[in-house]
């Protein structure tokens, strides 16, 4: 009885989502239905268009040939030469290969990267270079020892922001997409159509408002990423090493304490075997069925918890082994002659404009649980320097504060009280020094939850209530925060009539899901709606901040340098005697980012490691 009152919104849930609709909008007239002439060549224009060559041979289809440019002419084929050491005005550059091509007008030159007419290039402050992906020449000017000087335009940036879902950015798909015809023919593909399609992408840009973002934003920071790659991060593998064999020994306890629970020796990492264990040996209730027999994932487990002390063990064992295997096998692998690992940032792989990272991903080093982020104290400042690390203090909902101009929320922040405490009070009805930490942990759920978009199904999840009084909690948040309950609105109309939503930056992000007959698509528009400005905002001002403290170091003479960003942390490796004047530099330039209605603020510590220097 107890557990059927309390599942029981969850049961009328269940009943609403298995109730099959007879008011659902579908035609009802028979000729509605009946199957009408086809159109062969409408077909196949759209398949081209949407470059959907398979189904063009699948159908039987003959892919329409390239319209015709006016009276044109046939192309003139171009040779490539060599580069010379001695270039003015603009130049295109783009990657064919290992190879680099140089276009200017209707003259290509093909260029070994490594060579010295290359580096003349890239230092040549006469030449300017739109250039096709800036940051491999960034690295390159590092490597030989030179600055690269006059980088204008990046047409792979550029791209990006035109279309931030794109699955590529290559000149051949892009000059297929933007119908950009070459100029002339080269066998080095892409030379005749990379100069028209860059001047197509600039003049994009302009015209949707993204040409300072692209200017003073994106372009800058490809130089910066460019050096932190190069620079790379310090691991101290003597200690990881250490770490790992006492990981080792806790796995080898817990797999001893399953295998005497169950009553014999399995494969725990086997699905269907740890399945028989547990739903068969020890007769468990089964959750959910896969196809290969009942389920054994995490929320299945944690589930289970309280039926058996065996499932403690089991996820005591994953954890141990996913930290082993994938952070201390995984770093070591990636550790490179120098003694730091080189992790890749990508400037173009999310549709928010964040900054992701790949081998290794630096930026998803466990700090959930103490056992996962004891993983920063491997990752040291090198010889007589000190790592400075800096993060924005709930940079997100000081954003959303800036947008929806709610005084309740900017009085908050202005006054320095903890924003979730005064969100509990509000949204309770209680002074401030009555709030429990219980009702604070609810508040906190609901801010960083309504910057997303969250219903009161996943709130009651999150913050362990019913349905109904998280269904509350957000009505009680949306009036006293009158002014975020307007902007979200005003956002999402915003969206229905544009197509898209976009930064304080000018960064846009379209939203054809706010225009699906769908009502779950169409939900999950609005919620990319409300959070995309907010997220993508947060995006532009670390990587504003990462281009400004870059500069300053810089130009104070410092040999203090950025080696990593994690979403709103920047850390810096500094020598000791610059510590005092980088952090200045650091705070006070992460801080002076933006402007905003409350103060934005960043914490700056330091440390000899990274876990030390979190604070």
């Amino acid at each position: 009885r107890a557990k059927l009152l309390a599942g029981r919104q969850s049961a009328e849930m269940s009943l609403e989502l298995a109730r099959i609709a007879t008011d659902a909008p579908i035609p009802l007239k028979a000729e509605d239905y009946r199957k009408k002439e086809g159109d062969p060549e409408a077909a196949a224009r759209l398949l081209a268009e949407l470059e959907m060559a398979s189904l063009l041979e699948r159908l039987a289809l003959q892919a329409p040939p390239p319209a015709p440019q006016e009276e044109a002419a046939p192309l003139r084929e171009v040779q490539p030469q060599e580069l010379p050491e001695k270039m003015e005005g603009r130049v295109c550059l783009f990657q064919d290969g290992e190879r680099w091509i140089a276009v200017q007008g209707e003259r290509v030159f093909s260029a070994e990267p490594g060579g010295p007419a290359f580096a003349a290039l890239l230092s040549c402050k006469k030449a300017e270079k739109w250039v096709f992906d800036a940051k491999p020449l960034y690295h390159l000017a590092l490597e030989l020892g030179c600055k690269a000087q006059n980088i204008t335009f990046d047409g792979k940036l550029a791209a990006y922001l035109l279309n931030p879902s794109a699955s590529s950015y290559g000149v051949k798909a892009l000059a297929a997409e933007y119908q950009v015809q070459p100029a002339f023919s080269c066998p080095q593909e892409g030379a005749g159509v990379v100069e028209p399609l860059m001047e197509k992408l600039a003049r994009l840009c302009e015209e949707q408002g993204m040409t300072r973002l692209l200017a003073e934003i994106e372009l800058p920071l490809a130089a910066v990423l460019a050096e932190m790659e190069h620079l790379g991060f310090l691991l101290d593998t003597q200690g990881i090493r250490a770490f790992g064999d006492a990981l080792q020994d806790t796995l080898q306890s817990s797999l001893a304490g399953i295998y005497r629970e169950v009553g014999y020796e399995f494969n725990v990492n086997s699905p269907k075997q740890l399945g028989e264990a547990l739903f068969g040996k020890l007769g468990l209730p089964p959750r959910k069925k896969t196809k290969s027999g009942y389920s054994t994932d995490a929320e299945t487990l944690e589930s289970l918890r309280e039926y058996s002390p065996v499932v403690e063990d089991i996820l005591q064992y994953r954890t141990y082994q996913k930290l082993n295997s994938t952070y201390v096998e995984g770093l070591l692998k990636q550790v490179e002659e120098d003694g730091r690992i080189h992790s890749h940032f990508n400037q173009t792989e999310t549709r928010t404009g964040r900054i992701s990272s790949d081998e290794p991903n630096l930026q998803n080093i466990p700090v959930r649980t103490e056992l996962g982020s004891q993983l920063r104290k491997f990752f040291t400042a090198r010889e007589g320097c000190v790592l400075l690390d800096a993060d924005y203090s709930q940079i997100e909902l000081r954003i959303l504060a800036h947008v929806s101009e709610d005084e309740a929320m900017i009085e908050a922040f202005r006054t320095g009280a903890d924003i979730h405490r005064s969100t509990a009070a509000r949204i309770f009805g209680l002074p401030p020094e009555m709030v429990t930490p219980q009702l604070r942990s609810r508040a906190k759920a609901v801010n960083f939850g309504i910057v997303y978009g969250i219903g009161a199904f996943s709130l009651a999840k999150n913050t362990g209530v019913s349905v109904k009084e998280a269904d509350q909690f957000i009505k009680n948040y949306l009036t006293t925060f009158s002014g975020v309950k307007a902007y979200m609105e005003h956002t999402i109309a915003f969206g229905e009539e544009h197509g898209y939503v976009e930064t304080m930056y000018g960064r846009r992000r379209a939203l054809p899901e706010l225009r699906s007959s769908n009502r779950n698509v169409r939900a999950l528009g609005e919620r990319l709606a409300m959070n995309t400005p907010i997220q993508g905002t947060a995006a532009d001002i670390i990587k504003l901040a990462m281009v400004r403290v870059s500069r300053r170091l810089a130009e104070e003479g410092l040999r203090a340098k950025l080696v990593l960003q994690v979403h709103d942390e920047l850390i810096v490796e500094a020598p000791l005697e610059e510590q005092e004047q980088a952090a200045r530099i650091l705070g006070e330039e992460m801080e002076g980012a933006a402007r905003l209605r409350v103060p934005l603020t960043a914490d700056v510590h330091s440390g000899p490691t990274w876990y030390a220097a979190k604070g």
